[in-house]
C-alpha cells in the first residue's frame, strides 16, 4: 500500500478537449479512496506561486462536458531550472503534497520526471490534441480536435464545390501530421502534406491538381500540418502559389485554435476518465512516476523514463491508403 495521503493535480502545456474529464476524474477517485485533492493552477506555475487549493467532488460538478481546463494552463521557463523545482518542492511540502497527477505533452512528461527527481511521486496523463506522445497509441483531446477539423472540412468542400476552387487548409501538427492524415483521409482531401513525409511541389502537388481538372474535376482539397509550411509556406502562401502555377481560383484556410476548443467527443471523455481513475489506483497502489497510455485500445502504465525513449513515427497503412484513395 502507499503511503501518499494527499495528490494534487495540474494541466500544463497546450489545452485539449477532454482535460476536464480526467480532472474530474482524478479528483473523484481521489476522494473515492479517501485521498486529500489538491487543484494547482497554471501549470508548474502555481506550484512555484503556491496557487493551489482542495478540491471536493462538487468542485468538478459539470465540467465533463466543457472544452479547456478548468485548473488553466500555461508554460514555465522558471520550472525547467533547479532553482524553480526547489522552490515548488518546498511549496509542495507545504501543502502536504506527495504525489502530483500531471495533465500533459510530453514537455509536460520531461517536468514531471524532473521533478520526481526532487522527491515528488508523479504520475503523467497524456493531453494534447496532437496525438504525438510516443508512449500512447491515443492522448486525451485528439478525436475532439478531428471532429472539429472534419466539420470545418466538410463546410470548406461546400463551397470549394460551388466556385469550382481548390482549398487549402492548414491544421495543427508542428512535429506530427496525425490529425492532417486521418481527417485528410475522411474528408477526400486530393493531397496531404505531413512533416513526417517527403514531397515534390510540381509532381505531388500541381501534377495532381493539374490532371485532376483534365478528367472533369470541379474542386480540389488539399490539407497540410502547420509544421509543413517551414517549407513551403502556410496554406494561405501555398495558395497563391498553386493558383499562379494552375490558374485555378484557390483559397487558403487556416484553422488555428478553434481546434483546441469545444465540448470533448464521447470517446475523449470516457478515455479521460479512464485514464484519471487508473493514475490515481496505481497511487493508492503505491506504484508512481509512471506515465498512463492505450496501446491496442487498453489502458496501460510505463515507466515516465522509458515513455520518454520512445518515438512516433506516422501510420504507415494510413499513408499508404491516403495515396491510394487520393487518385
Amino acid at each position: 500500500m502507499s503511503d501518499v495521503k494527499t495528490i494534487g493535480v495540474l494541466t500544463s502545456g497546450g489545452d485539449a478537449p477532454g482535460m476536464n474529464a480526467a480532472i474530474r476524474a482524478v479528483v473523484r477517485t481521489g476522494i473515492y479512496y479517501g485521498f486529500k485533492m489538491l487543484g494547482v493552477r497554471k501549470g508548474y506555475n502555481g506550484l512555484i506561486a503556491g496557487d493551489i487549493s482542495e478540491m471536493t467532488a462538487r468542485n468538478v460538478s459539470d465540467i465533463i462536458h466543457r472544452g479547456g481546463t478548468i485548473l488553466q494552463t500555461a508554460r514555465c521557463k522558471a520550472f525547467s531550472t533547479e532553482e524553480g523545482m526547489q522552490k515548488a518542492m518546498s511549496i509542495s511540502r507545504a501543502f502536504g503534497m506527495d504525489a502530483l497527477v500531471v495533465i500533459g505533452g510530453d514537455g509536460s512528461y520531461r517536468g514531471a520526471r524532473d521533478f520526481s527527481k526532487f522527491g515528488m511521486k508523479v504520475m503523467g496523463l497524456p493531453g494534447t490534441i496532437d496525438n504525438d506522445i510516443a508512449s500512447s497509441d491515443y492522448t486525451i483531446g485528439y478525436d475532439t480536435a478531428m471532429n472539429t477539423v472534419q466539420d470545418a472540412l466538410d463546410k470548406i468542400r461546400d463551397t470549394a464545390y460551388s466556385h469550382e476552387r481548390c482549398s487549402v487548409l492548414e491544421v495543427m501538427g508542428r512535429k506530427a501530421g496525425h490529425i492532417a492524415l486521418n481527417v485528410g483521409i475522411a474528408g477526400g482531401a486530393e493531397v496531404i502534406l505531413l512533416p513526417e513525409k517527403e514531397f515534390d511541389f510540381d509532381k505531388d502537388i500541381i501534377r495532381k491538381i493539374i490532371q485532376g481538372r483534365n478528367s472533369g474535376k470541379k474542386n480540389y482539397i488539399i490539407i497540410l500540418a502547420e509544421g509543413i509550411s517551414e517549407k513551403i509556406g502556410g496554406a494561405l502562401e501555398l495558395a497563391k502559389k498553386i493558383e499562379d502555377l494552375t490558374g485555378i481560383e484557390t483559397r487558403g484556410t487556416v484553422l488555428g485554435y478553434i481546434q483546441r476548443g469545444g465540448s470533448p467527443t464521447i470517446q475523449d471523455r470516457v478515455m479521460a476518465s479512464a485514464m484519471g481513475v487508473k493514475a490515481v489506483e496505481l497511487l493508492k497502489d503505491g506504484v508512481f512516476n509512471r506515465i498512463i497510455s492505450v496501446k491496442d485500445s487498453k489502458i496501460i502504465d510505463i515507466d515516465i523514463d522509458e515513455a520518454l525513449s520512445m518515438k512516433k513515427d506516422i501510420d504507415q497503412d494510413l499513408l499508404r491508403m491516403s495515396n491510394i484513395l487520393s487518385i
